[in-house]
């Protein structure tokens, strides 16, 4: 696309900026609740947990769908639309991760939380800084190329460190956990939080197609 044209019709159009920002400020406030019941989470504070992640899930649909009703009414908009959407759609993801992982802890009430899931929340929620750093310089591509690119870079150490630690795990957890039950419930935890570093990962793969295809 010529830069010319971008240029001259881009700023006429903002408003998926601010949507696609506040979509950030649900995965950091969800990660962070997620680091939260990982640390201090118990068969008593379980529902509660739960209740907070899932409310910031149900504000990433509304954003989401948001994103898809304000494509639906746009002329001219920044980014070609399948672009716009699949953005929004795989930061939305991560969040619906954490959530799934949230559920799951509650619902299987495991005895003990996996060892390893306190680190993983805590890349998840560096993903999620990332992510906003990276969502808030897509308005200025052209001053903030590099830095967008050093975002994405430092989204696939993080899910590369989170691959580490989730192996590590299963290592561990095979070798020592003869209860069969537990086993199935803390593999499945810790799979749902690596798949969220996963997506982070995939939503920095996003924005470098984009950035590529208008800078």
């Amino acid at each position: 696309m010529d830069n010319t044209f971008f240029k001259k019709f881009a700023p006429k159009e903002p408003k998926f900026f601010p949507i696609l920002n506040d979509i950030a400020a649900v995965i950091v406030s969800a990660s962070e609740l997620m680091i939260e019941f990982a640390t201090h989470g118990n068969a008593d504070n379980a529902e509660e947990y739960y209740t907070q992640i899932k409310t910031e899930e149900r504000r990433g649909d509304t954003l989401h769908n948001q994103i898809f009703q304000e494509l639906n009414n746009t002329f001219i908009t920044p980014f070609d639309r399948e672009d716009i959407h699949h953005l929004a759609t795989q930061m939305d993801d991560v969040t619906d991760y954490i959530n799934s992982a949230a559920k799951k802890i509650f619902l299987y009430n495991p005895k003990e939380m996996p060892e390893g899931a306190v680190e993983l929340a805590r890349l998840i929620n560096a993903g999620a800084d990332t992510i906003q750093l990276a969502i808030r310089s897509l308005g200025d591509l052209k001053k903030s190329r590099k830095a967008i690119f050093e975002y994405c870079t430092e989204l696939h150490h993080i899910e590369n460190q989170a691959d580490d630690i989730y192996e590590a795990f299963l290592i561990e957890l095979f070798e020592t956990q003869k209860d069969g039950v537990e086993l199935i419930k803390q593999k499945e935890i810790m799979q749902e939080l690596e798949k969220a570093t996963d997506t982070a990962e995939s939503v920095g793969k996003t924005i470098k197609t984009i950035i590529v295809k208008y800078t």
